[in-house]
């Protein structure tokens, strides 16, 4: 799962000038509390769960991930500190947050949107505002419950907002 995300970054590190980056999964991270010299990014986009107690999937379109990113100039290393936020089962009733998987599609939208702020802060381009939607690959059940999204508790989701 991890070697997705960092193949993703490597498709692209042409456009990050020739820098190294490490993704490293962080699940500590604390929204808005970010150290000197990183940057936020937050997205969204469709990912499947499934229940560690009874096994039933399901998909969300409103899955968040979190991007805290770093670039040390002077070495040509930079951090991506990643937090995906988690969903629990709506049947059980001793239901645990469970990691989301999001496709390899997913993925590659999700670090075209983060690459573009990362060039965008780091590099300080100027880039025109173009978003690519992530695809959807999977039958929706119902409306989001926010009870049973991590993202929402900690006010990350947009569904929480709107």
């Amino acid at each position: 799962m991890a070697s997705m995300w960092d193949s993703a970054v490597q498709k692209r590190s042409s456009e990050l000038h020739q820098d190294t980056w490490q993704v490293i999964f962080d699940d500590s991270i604390i929204i808005n509390s970010i150290a000197p010299g990183w940057f936020q990014y937050i997205s969204g986009s469709f990912a499947r769960f499934t229940c560690s107690l009874c096994r039933r999937s399901w998909g969300s379109a409103r899955a968040q991930v979190v991007f805290l990113f770093h670039l040390n100039s002077s070495s040509g290393q930079g951090t991506i500190k990643v937090r995906r936020f988690k969903q629990k089962c709506k049947n059980c009733t001793d239901a645990q947050m469970e990691d989301p998987f999001f496709s390899e599609d997913n993925i590659d939208v999700l670090v075209e949107r983060l690459v573009k702020k990362i060039r965008m802060r780091c590099y300080r381009e100027d880039l025109a505002e173009m978003n690519r939607s992530s695809i959807f690959d999977g039958r929706m059940n119902g409306p989001h419950e926010s009870s049973h999204c991590e993202a929402c508790q900690q006010g990350v989701c947009s569904q929480a907002t709107s």
